[in-house]
């Protein structure tokens, strides 16, 4: 059955997902949610709540990105295994997921929710406290990645799909300090990633509609 993932190159959550579709050169259409009226309709249709990435697969739906890429993992597996085997093993790299979606990712957008308001309705205590958050996590990420390649160990795999759009955006609106070497260590290898590199430059034409503003690095 045929791929047809409906998402946008510049969406955190839609490169989480690419970066598993390119791990393991899995063949996909791709509806980007550029605002046109027709992909916009079928996206819509597939899923009213319309949230991206959203992938289909024949004739099933499959919605959130960790989903996804579970579900190409049990039904469109490649050479990259991004989830192991083992059940216990399994747990912990979906922990990581959890980690880096909910504690790098959510407060990193809750800034970029502040800035997209207006100026005389923007909160910097929402923004205070979600700077506060993002050191906390970085420094809790810094000193678990010691004596680690990548989030749980040394094999590549679901936790740096989250891993690398979240720090990638979250660096650019509060920048990861050089205290925490092995984080920052970390992003590059993830920007190394061929898989994510692609990302990277199909998103780069989008970088003037970051609300923050796109600092001229990466």
């Amino acid at each position: 059955m045929s791929l047809t993932l409906y998402a946008h190159p510049f969406s955190s959550y839609s490169q989480k997902v690419l970066i598993a579709l390119y791990e393991n050169a899995t063949a996909f259409e791709w509806r980007v949610l550029d605002g046109s009226p027709e992909v916009t309709r079928e996206w819509a249709t597939l899923w009213p709540m319309a949230q991206m990435p959203l992938l289909r697969d024949g004739e099933r739906v499959v919605i959130e990105s960790t989903v996804i890429i579970e579900h190409l993992q049990i039904h469109h597996p490649g050479p990259v295994r991004l989830l192991p085997a083992d059940p216990a093993a399994a747990l912990e790299v979906r922990f990581m997921d959890r980690v880096f979606d909910q504690h790098v990712m959510g407060p990193m957008q809750a800034i970029v929710n502040d800035f997209r308001r207006p100026a005389e309705q923007r909160h910097p205590p929402t923004v205070h406290e979600a700077r506060n958050r993002l050191e906390q996590i970085y420094a809790w990420l810094d000193s678990r990645l010691a004596g680690r390649t990548w989030a749980v160990g040394e094999d590549f795999g679901l936790a740096e799909c989250a891993a690398a759009p979240s720090l990638f955006y979250a660096d650019w609106v509060h920048e990861i300090a050089p205290a925490y070497e092995r984080l920052r260590s970390y992003r590059t290898r993830l920007l190394e990633r061929a898989s994510f590199k692609r990302a990277v430059e199909e998103a780069r034409p989008f970088r003037g509609f970051f609300p923050p503003g796109a600092p001229d690095r990466d």
